[in-house]
């Protein structure tokens, strides 16, 4: 087999499923189907993870209402919805101010983030996995570890991210993994500036193994023992990249 790289569109690789869960990517799904204040929701949702509207960059009612072709109203409500998921900031009168995070923010998001994923490694131990949830893990596993050998860190990142949906789902925990999505969205912008950055993943690799043969055991202390190592190495990595590369990693401080 050629050791081609791309993006992910290998045809050994495409095949293997990636729910949408905890960790989604965001979705520019506006179905006009939907109510005017959800599309909105979506849309200024979409353009602000993906970049299309940078930290730092403020819009009137009025200006946000032409980008998106809609009336004041559902882009005010859609406002009021992504200033409590913590993306942007309203000024009466100056505007909407998409949120830029600084070190110390990204800090406090991957603690609760990772403790979070943590409980959630051991409820999946507590609950069991399903047979078919097995299969798909083994097959996400081996998937990266393939994406790593053939240098293919953005598709690796995707994979990662459906890894750790898959451990959410599987800790049976509705009100946890919408938590963990919350904290997803706050660090995405962050997480997507740092993959060009990483290194080669085969330490992160190894212990996703370990950590989806603990939880096949069934060991819940041993679950959480070696998620907790993992995210304290990760979240440090991370945090070590933003640092050299602050303008690049999260759009400046706030």
């Amino acid at each position: 087999m050629s050791d081609k790289a791309s993006d992910g569109s290998d045809d050994s690789l495409a095949g293997d499923p990636v729910p949408e869960s905890a960790r989604a990517r965001p979705s520019r799904d506006t179905d006009p189907a939907l109510p005017a204040r959800e599309r909105a929701y979506r849309d200024m949702r979409y353009r602000i993870l993906e970049g299309g509207l940078a930290p730092g960059t403020t819009l009137l009612e009025t200006e946000l209402a032409a980008l998106l072709s809609m009336s004041r109203t559902p882009i005010r409500e859609a406002a009021i919805r992504l200033e409590k998921e913590g993306l942007v900031t309203i000024r009466p009168r100056h505007g909407i101010t998409v949120r830029a995070l600084s070190l110390d923010d990204l800090a406090e998001i991957y603690e609760v983030f990772s403790a979070l994923e943590v409980r959630a490694a051991g409820l999946a131990a507590l609950r069991g996995l399903a047979p078919e949830t097995v299969t798909r893990m083994r097959g996400l596993l081996d998937a990266m570890e393939q994406a790593t050998r053939r240098d293919q860190i953005e598709y690796w990142s995707r994979l990662d991210d459906a890894f750790h949906s898959a451990i959410a789902a599987a800790s049976g925990n509705p009100r946890l993994q919408s938590t963990l999505r919350l904290y997803w969205d706050q660090q995405y912008r962050a997480r997507l500036a740092i993959v060009p950055l990483r290194s080669r993943p085969t330490r992160s690799d190894a212990e996703h193994r370990a950590i989806f043969e603990a939880i096949c055991a069934g060991d819940e202390a041993e679950a959480e023992r070696l998620m907790r190592g993992h995210r304290e190495r990760a979240d440090a990595q991370t945090l070590e990249l933003l640092r050299s590369r602050p303008s690049e990693a999260h759009g400046g401080t706030a």
